[in-house]
């Protein structure tokens, strides 16, 4: 199988995941790990023909390919109104074109086995609603929504192909979003879980959707989120909520 952005992150806890399943597993960046990792190619997969080359790689390796999982992608925070023109390019090339990429190279190769394949996206929450401060990032991810379905459609049934949306998930990067780790604590707060999405938890959803018991699942999305965003009416409306009891109660004691 392949993991592509597998060396770090939430991609290295997949690639972790299934070579614990007993899974062979090739993983691929843009740069070489800081330490050797065993079946890494260097790729910068917004190339078409560095795509293939990956995928060739991988067959060339085993004599065909099962499994891809389309995990590299991110995006640093950005205002809509100052982005470049490069850097949006950049950013739609990383996150939905370069997934594209990857899967019509897998798809030349899975069907012509008997058995095809499955294709699993690494999706976002930035792709399901508004996205400010990352809004090219946010429209790429829900373009890769909308071509996980058309793919699923295109080409059953012999790939199946299936989107994970992942929540707010806790990584070495996490302070470039969130702050320091009292930041992190108040927005896992927020969540219905309580905690933020581990890697582990996506990789067990990829998992599922690679195994048999996933064999009729394709043009899914889902989502592992710990129970997505409470509305922010409800933190408003309680806050107004707790301003009129706490009023409440100090005119109680002040009457005493």
């Amino acid at each position: 199988m392949l993991v592509t952005g597998g060396t770090k992150g939430l991609g290295r806890g997949i690639a972790d995941a299934f070579r614990g399943a007993g899974a062979d597993v090739l993983v691929c960046a843009r740069n070489a790990p800081e330490h050797a990792v065993d079946g890494f190619v260097a790729a910068d997969l917004r190339d078409p023909e560095a795509a293939k080359s990956v995928v060739t790689a991988a067959v060339n390796r085993w004599g065909r390919l099962d499994v891809v999982v389309n995990n590299a992608g991110g995006a640093p925070p950005a205002a809509a109104a100052e982005a470049s023109p490069n850097f949006v390019g950049k950013v739609v090339a990383l996150n939905l074109l370069a997934p594209l990429y990857v899967a019509q190279a897998a798809y030349a190769v899975m069907n012509g086995q008997a058995d095809g394949g499955v294709i699993i996206n690494i999706g976002s929450l930035s792709g399901h609603r508004a996205s400010p401060g990352s809004s090219a990032y946010g429209a790429a991810k829900a373009g890769l929504s909308n071509l996980t379905a058309t793919l699923a459609m295109e080409w059953a049934p012999k790939v199946r192909v299936n989107e994970v949306t992942v929540g707010y998930l806790e990584t070495e990067q996490s302070g470039l979003f969130y702050g320091d780790a009292a930041g992190i604590a108040r927005v896992a707060e927020t969540i219905p879980m309580k905690r933020m999405a581990q890697p582990a938890d996506v990789a067990a959803a990829c998992l599922f959707l690679a195994s048999a018991e996933a064999a009729f699942v394709t043009g899914a999305n889902l989502a592992v989120h710990g129970g997505g965003e409470p509305p922010p009416f409800l933190s408003a409306a309680q806050h107004e909520q707790r301003a009129e009891r706490d009023s409440e109660q100090r005119a109680e004691r002040d009457s005493e």
